[in-house]
């Protein structure tokens, strides 16, 4: 005996099982927040320096917490604690006395970024083109407080690029690398060796970070209508 099923029943379990069907297949949970460590090394141009960048590499560690404001625009906040390296014994430059410069300092760096995702960077629908990873470019403002020969602080730029790839739903990690300019030319506990004055825009001393990050996303975004942004 076959079973008779009436178009109204048909119509019902066709939508129930579309409905399935979409729940099985839907995107990924939207984050806004993250957080997570960072580890990597500094790099160092100046007085003591002005020729290779990690030409006395040094060990930097931190922390970063980021907002992420849709899939192309986030903004970040980092703490990063770093020792910063140099040696002018190898240098093209001669300074007026003749003399060879080193140092060694400690720096406290707190950068407020602006990054933007060539890529639309997540998981989702097909549609949105969403990838898992990445490249990215990064600016802002910061400021760092360096102990070299006394105690100096300043205002910074952070520039530069990085990548990002999202190895599991709440999970991302990073690398990114900045340049950063400081303002008061004393990160390295020397000024104007070759006698000419600095400035608030002209000074010698510039430092790096090449970073490794690892993040966790927690905030679930709320969803409307079924859309996500």
């Amino acid at each position: 005996m076959l079973l008779s099923i009436n178009p109204y029943m048909k119509r019902f379990l066709s939508i129930t099982l579309l409905t399935l069907l979409v729940a099985l297949v839907a995107p990924a949970q939207q984050y806004m927040y993250e957080v997570g460590p960072a580890l990597g090394m500094t790099g160092y141009l100046g007085e003591c320096n002005n020729g290779i960048l990690f030409k006395h590499p040094s060990v930097t560690a931190g922390g970063i917490f980021r907002y992420n404001h849709n899939s192309r625009w986030a903004f970040k906040a980092n703490l990063n604690y770093a020792n910063l390296r140099g040696h002018s014994m190898y240098d093209e430059s001669w300074y007026p006395d003749g003399a060879n410069y080193v140092f060694s300092s400690h720096l406290i760096d707190l950068g407020l970024t602006a990054e933007f995702n060539f890529l639309n960077f997540g998981r989702g629908p097909a549609y949105k083109k969403y990838k898992p990873i990445s490249p990215y470019m990064v600016a802002g403002v910061g400021f760092v407080f360096a102990i070299c020969n006394g105690n100096h602080a300043s205002f910074t730029i952070p520039i530069g690029i990085g990548v990002k790839y999202k190895l599991k739903e709440k999970i991302n990690l990073g690398f990114e690398f900045t340049m950063r300019k400081e303002f008061s030319d004393r990160i390295d506990g020397y000024s104007d060796l070759l006698g000419i004055k600095h400035s608030f825009a002209k000074n010698t001393d510039w430092y790096s970070f090449a970073m490794f990050t690892a993040s966790f996303e927690f905030g679930k975004r709320c969803i409307k209508c079924n859309y996500i942004e």
